[in-house]
Formats: C-alpha cells, structure tokens, sequence
C-alpha cells in the first residue's frame, strides 16, 4: 500500500477515470456571506432578464394592437363604401357621424 492512497477508497483500475475521494458533504458547504453575494447577484440579473422580457412583450402587444386597428378600420372603410353603393353619399355621412357619437358614449 502507497502512503498516497487511502486503503479504504476503491481503486477503479482504469486510468482514464479520475481517481475517486471520498464523500465529505460540508466541503460544499459555503459561507453565509458567499451565498448571499451570489444570492443577490442572481436575483438582479433575474429582474433585469424579467424587466427585458416584459418590455419585449409590451412592444410585441403594441404591434398587435396597431394591427387589430388597421384592420378594423378597414373592415369599417368597406363596410362604409358597401353602404354608399345602397345609399346616398349625405345620408351615409349622418350614419357615420351618429355611429361614432354612439361608439364615443360607449367609451
């Protein structure tokens, strides 16, 4: 036996393997201080990670948004001109005006 190596450790025989220790669980233990250090590092990267990510979907919502308008305009500039085929032009314009009188007292 080597003065080196532990007699009670298993020797795997391969050397390619590392050579085993044994099993101590408070040599990963840290400290109070360390944990907290990196405790608070890893919370702030997380609130900026968060603070990007709701700022990513806050521009996301805002383009849908545009184009839910563009297309309900849309929808409204064709329904409009659906109805001047059927009507006439002055009337058309009162019903557009009295539509968004409505829409704005709904609001």
């Amino acid at each position: 036996m080597s003065p080196l190596t532990a007699p009670s450790l298993r020797k795997n025989g391969k050397p390619y393997h590392p050579p085993r220790t044994p099993f101590r669980p408070t040599s990963s233990l840290t400290p109070y201080t360390k944990r907290l250090t990196t405790l608070t590092a890893s919370s702030a990267t997380k609130r900026k990670e968060r603070e990007m990510k709701a700022e990513k979907e806050a521009e996301r919502q805002r383009k849908i948004q545009g184009i839910k308008d563009r297309r309900e305009q849309k929808a409204e500039r064709e329904r409009y001109e659906k109805m001047a085929e059927k009507m006439h032009a002055k009337r058309v314009e009162r019903v557009r005006r009295r539509e968004k009188r409505n829409k704005l007292l709904k609001s």
